[in-house]
């Protein structure tokens, strides 16, 4: 299976994407007296879930007890709502999304009933939007994006009215905009990026004027910053990233000035933000780095930082910056590994964590990182 995705990483396919939230608290609050740190991992081949204690000081991780968590067939991507009470996988084969509940006081992952639900063939990645009502999925193989709503008590998926909703060819990655009024797909297939407004009611999505934005050759995947004032796009077929301005209004994409930007790597694949707006970090499959941008807060240009790229395991797939904003984790699909980094809070240079990278199952691809307040 894995001869065939280097084959593949050259043919152009793609990957999924992890995501990372907080729970517990509200901005405005005093933050809470503690945290518990986890990180979960979707393993493609061995079709089940590594879940991990981050420790909060070092970035290291630990296995938790039950970990690895049964999932769907062919794992690819995890996401986690913004509450912390459910994840959800994208499942390559069985053209499914697994849901699961998260065990508050230990991480642990129980199967929602009547988990998997139908999801688009091929499925690739998947996001919850900032409310927690809505999860989106696109697959390979489909030329749509699945929409669900989400059961608020149990974490069940039901289908949206309207749902599928059709974007571009060979769609491989799929987010949510921080505010929660836009979706954006990349259609790697296309070479563009199918954009959405989110009915706040029903999660139902409508295709923004102008939709779908070009991109570069075979975009995989899409970041929005945390102000939803900027969109990154990578593309793997020519090593480059498309960056843009998003319309607060209207959620439409203008090009900015210096786009695309290098990726540093061959064969980018994902992109991540980190949680303050500061830095983008982007995984480099074929050249088994990640490549590290600080982000211009006015304009939204990328620099890339001082040492970047940065050596990241063999075949890195995907990235996840935990909520603190301290640590990195990249996904080794070829090493079955982890790759784990201190964040410089000033620079966003990375360091490897002591003991990195940590043993995961077969195939890593998709990585979430979540904190819980106790």
């Amino acid at each position: 299976m894995k001869n065939m995705w280097k084959w593949a990483l050259i043919l152009g396919l793609g990957i999924a994407i992890g995501a990372a939230c907080s729970a517990g608290e509200d901005d405005d609050d005093p933050p809470p007296p503690s945290y518990d740190y986890y990180a979960y991992v979707a393993n493609e081949n061995s079709d089940n879930i590594s879940a991990y204690a981050i420790n909060a000081t070092t970035g290291a991780l630990t296995a938790l007890a039950g970990s690895p968590f049964t999932a769907g067939n062919g794992s690819l991507a995890v996401a986690i709502d913004p509450s912390c009470k459910f994840a959800f996988t994208a499942n390559y084969q069985s053209a499914s999304v697994s849901a699961f509940t998260i065990n508050a006081g230990t991480g642990a992952l129980t199967a929602v009933a009547g988990s998997p639900f139908a999801a688009a063939a091929g499925a690739m990645s998947v996001a919850v939007d900032p409310s927690g009502k809505f999860a989106y999925s696109v697959g390979i193989y489909s030329t749509n994006v699945y929409a669900h709503a989400i059961n608020a008590t149990t974490g069940a998926l039901t289908a949206v009215p309207g749902s599928p909703f059709a974007v571009g060819t060979n769609p491989w990655g799929v987010t949510v905009d921080p505010s929660g009024k836009f979706a954006y797909v990349a259609n790697s297939g296309s070479n563009s990026i199918s954009a959405f407004t989110i009915s706040a009611t029903t999660g139902a999505l409508t295709a923004i004027p102008g939709s779908p934005f070009a991109t570069g050759l075979m975009p995989y995947s899409v970041a929005i910053d945390p102000t939803s004032k900027f969109a990154y796009a990578v593309n793997r077929g020519v090593h480059n990233i498309s960056a843009y301005s998003i319309n607060a209004a209207t959620g439409a994409l203008t090009a900015l000035a210096g786009s695309p930007f290098e990726a540093g790597g061959v064969d980018p694949v994902t992109i991540t933000i980190d949680p303050s707006g500061k830095f983008a970090y982007v995984g480099n499959t074929l050249s088994d780095t990640v490549s590290a941008f600080a982000v211009n807060a006015a304009t939204g240009a990328l620099t890339a930082v001082p040492g970047s790229p940065f050596a990241a395991g063999d075949g890195p797939f995907s990235i996840a910056v935990d909520p603190s904003g301290k640590f990195a984790y990249v996904t080794s699909y070829y090493s079955d590994g982890v790759s784990a980094f201190a964040i410089n809070a000033a620079t966003g240079a990375l360091t490897a964590v002591s003991g990195s990278p940590f043993a995961a199952g077969d195939g890593p691809r998709g990585v979430a990182a979540i904190r819980i307040a106790q």
